[in-house]
């Protein structure tokens, strides 16, 4: 089958090859036919080392499609099935997620993340995020298949398994957005705009857009942005504006950089809420003095795969999606084939799409 493949990080291009093999699905695993992909920053950012990858590896972790085979023991899906690649598998018996936490479950994820499901030319190569849904097929654990009802198309189901359930999730579940409050999003991506129409549907009264570039901006307002702001000086002028200068109920900052990150903190007020969704280098280090972090009682908290259980939440942003509440195919800026995807990484390097789609068929 094809497959997009990286070997080594700082490779700028992945490389498209047909001698890729997706592994038999052992116990507890399934094999799934790739219908649609999303073509998400955090694979640029896997190549690049900014985010640790288990390399040689196929690319690509958000995507829907069908189920092809299924290993002994699986009882939750089976041949035919469509499912949604969820790359957080929730074991759904450990601590973690007993304690209803299952995006922090690493039970079957470091498994997943650590074990070669893809042959390469007969070399054993891994899957990002422990997926690899850059490929015609993949193998992955059976808690990572989330059915997709038959009214939803797979390139709508591939959004869903990762950037809109990461920054709607943001705004839903790890900040718990009010209504009528005061919001900032920094970052005007996928996953920033799904952070915006997050917190639209909770019903923030005002949601400034950040971002330095005007086209994202302007994707921003037609996703719920009440207004815009190109870069830190603008930002600030804005929050002055709307707030007063007090600074806004919720910050989001959804790029992954220290300078960002404060940014976020110096424009939530005193006792507002600080989420960091965008996912950043582990050596980039943040100050905080030990005054400003009593005296503000802002609290900071972290946004990992939007806070989700995904075995509720795919089903619940698919019901806001049919509501007319998400938008979702709006979203879709391009859509393409596999051998369209260092074109695609290009485009998203220069901020001219919010999220593109690879068909398989």
């Amino acid at each position: 089958m094809r497959a997009a493949v990286v070997e080594a990080y700082g490779q700028d291009k992945a490389e498209i090859r047909d001698d890729v093999e997706a592994i038999a699905p052992a116990a507890g695993h399934v094999k799934v036919r790739m219908r649609s992909t999303g073509v998400c920053h955090s694979d640029l950012s896997a190549m690049a080392g900014i985010l640790p990858a288990a390399l040689p590896a196929v690319l690509g972790h958000e995507g829907a499609g069908d189920v092809l085979e299924v290993g002994p023991g699986v009882t939750r899906v089976k041949a035919g099935d469509r499912v949604i690649v969820a790359w957080v598998p929730p074991c759904g018996g450990c601590k973690t997620c007993l304690r209803g936490e299952p995006n922090l479950c690493m039970e079957l994820t470091m498994a997943a993340f650590g074990s070669p499901n893809f042959l390469v030319g007969g070399s054993p190569f891994f899957g990002m995020a422990g997926t690899g849904t850059f490929a015609e097929e993949m193998t992955i654990p059976e808690s990572g298949c989330i059915p997709l009802a038959d009214d939803v198309p797979y390139e709508i189901g591939a959004l869903i398994g990762c950037g809109v359930m990461t920054g709607v999730g943001a705004a839903l579940n790890t900040a718990r957005v009010q209504p009528g409050s005061s919001v900032a999003v920094i970052g005007c991506g996928g996953v920033g705009i799904s952070a915006i129409q997050g917190a639209r549907i909770c019903g923030a009264a005002q949601i400034v857009a950040i971002d330095q570039v005007d086209g994202k901006l302007a994707w921003a307002k037609k996703f719920g942005a009440t207004k815009t702001a190109n870069g830190a000086e603008a930002a600030q002028a804005v929050m002055t504006e709307v707030t007063g200068g007090e600074g806004f109920d919720y910050v989001f900052e959804v790029v992954g950089r220290s300078e960002t990150i404060r940014q976020a903190w110096d424009l939530t007020r005193r006792g507002g809420t600080t989420v960091i969704v965008g996912a950043g280098r582990m050596e980039d280090m943040v100050s905080f003095s030990a005054f400003e972090l009593f005296f503000s009682e802002k609290k900071l908290l972290g946004s990992y795969y939007g806070s989700g259980d995904v075995r509720r939440d795919f089903d619940r942003l698919l019901d806001l999606w049919r509501a007319g509440r998400l938008d979702l195919d709006g979203m879709i800026t391009q859509r393409l084939t596999l051998d369209d995807l260092n074109d695609a990484f290009a485009a998203l390097k220069s901020g001219e799409v919010i999220r593109q789609v690879i068909n398989f068929d």
